[in-house]
């Protein structure tokens, strides 16, 4: 009889907890960036997808404090399905370790729900610089810098950013010096490569990519362990450094204590959505690969993240204050 009634009382409890489309009230996922970028694009895609099953969601972006501002929301809001957010590596892998003082913490105050997207790093460098100094391979690119130490330089968008991380793990893996130039965001980054200013940089895949077809950048290798299946051709960097990897990657998260009924209906709707044959092609537009994981999978995914970026940010030397 106990168990019967332990039963129902759950039952209830889970009726009361019920998700905000259950009642009618729309879900709005915070995007801790500006609109128009990557991650804004793919989670509007996414919650166009899901409008069937888990009824209207909307986009709320809350950029700010290198995603930070957007992401202590979802972390300070209730717990009952109506708020979620997105988790990416700069707000769950690298900001814990760069900033001082951080909002939330980024290990426990939040429930996964699944990953969502993997956009990888591109090594690209100035296409004149490339065919002046005859670099047309990673190989080339290392046997350049030990040749001549401190002769290049590379670029980033800030102290901290993925690509600064990038450009040190880089130059760790192939014992190689560079010096590294930050710009005060992506776009400065990347229009300093393109007029000769610094000489390489590791950019996202889907910014690059319309300079690396056009020529005007020589793009020499992928950071993700595989070959990207957005651009196959192109080899990666673990093909030359055994174990080298690093990618940019987002997924979606809900407040610490969500009900796990919530949680698991949130993540079939957008596991499904992310592997419709549709969703697939509008993200390969957008050189990005969808990625669907249980829940589990994506909250032991972001802890080795965190634990990864650790002695990679810490060496770098690079600090928020």
């Amino acid at each position: 009889m106990r168990q019967i009634h332990r039963r129902l009382f759950c039952a209830a409890t889970a009726l009361m907890a019920a998700p905000a489309w259950a009642q009618g009230k729309p879900i709005r996922i915070v995007v801790p960036y500006a609109a128009g970028g990557p991650i804004d694009v793919t989670a509007r895609v996414l919650a166009e997808r899901v409008k069937d099953s888990l009824g209207t969601v909307i986009i709320e972006n809350k950029p700010g404090a290198g995603g930070n501002l957007g992401v202590d929301l979802v972390a300070k809001s209730a717990a009952d399905g109506y708020t979620l957010g997105i988790a990416a590596v700069a707000t769950h892998a690298i900001n814990p370790w760069l900033f001082s003082k951080m909002p939330y913490d980024a290990g426990k105050d939040f429930a996964p729900i699944t990953q969502m997207v993997r956009v990888p790093n591109v090594l690209v460098m100035n296409a004149d610089t490339a065919q002046r100094l005859k670099i047309h391979t990673l190989s080339d690119l290392i046997a350049y810098a030990k040749a001549n130490p401190g002769r290049l330089n590379f670029g980033s968008g800030g102290n901290g950013s993925a690509g600064h991380l990038a450009g040190e793990m880089f130059k760790r893996a192939a014992g190689i010096f560079a010096v590294h130039i930050p710009y005060n965001g992506g776009n400065p980054a990347q229009l300093a490569l393109l007029s000769g200013q610094v000489d390489f940089n590791f950019d996202n895949l889907a910014t690059a990519s319309a300079n690396i077809k056009s020529g005007k950048l020589k793009a020499l290798a992928v950071t993700t362990a595989q070959r990207s299946s957005t651009l196959p051709e192109l080899p990666s960097m673990a093909e030359t450094l055994k174990g080298f990897e690093i990618d940019t990657w987002w997924g979606l998260v809900a407040p610490v204590h969500t009900p796990q009924e919530v949680v698991e209906r949130l993540n079939k709707a957008f596991t499904t959505a992310l592997q419709a044959p549709e969703t697939k092609t509008r993200f390969a537009q957008l050189m990005a690969e969808p990625v669907a994981t249980t829940p589990e999978q994506f909250g032991a995914f972001m802890k080795k993240e965190l634990a990864r970026y650790e002695p990679v940010v810490k060496a770098s030397g690079a600090r928020v204050d």
